[in-house]
């Protein structure tokens, strides 16, 4: 979907991330400090998010990301989980997310969140390219 306000296209675009969560109980501010690297990557707001489809391997399944970003103020947004079914190059209790939002900012400049140790999943994608240690 595109639409044009004033000079500038606004575009949804999707926005990649991923973290590692050690303990169940970690997942809550995890799943906050996931969105919020995404969303900043994005360059929009809150507001601009049209959904975020979460994914969980088997070793998460009994924890609902979904919940956890309700809490952090997501309670408008479509919100999606999905069970992923790792293979050998999964990365241990790994939460992904892609995030749809609207956004002026170009597809080349989008920045993704491959947090921690996640960052050996998009090592293309990770500290220097945008994303956070």
């Amino acid at each position: 979907m595109e639409e044009w306000r004033g000079q500038e296209r606004l575009a949804c675009r999707g926005v990649r991330g991923a973290i590692s969560v050690g303990r169940d109980d970690e997942l809550e501010p995890l799943v906050g400090e996931l969105l919020a690297a995404m969303l900043e990557g994005s360059g929009g707001s809150l507001e601009d998010v049209a959904a975020v489809v979460f994914s969980v391997q088997d070793d998460l399944a009994g924890l609902n990301p979904a919940a956890a970003a309700r809490q952090r103020g997501y309670s408008l947004v479509p919100l999606l989980v999905v069970r992923e079914h790792g293979g050998d190059t999964a990365l241990p209790r790994c939460l992904r997310a892609l995030m749809l939002v609207n956004t002026r900012r170009p597809q080349a400049r989008i920045r993704h969140a491959y947090l921690g140790a996640a960052g050996s999943l998009r090592p293309d994608l990770s500290p220097g390219r945008g994303a956070r240690p």
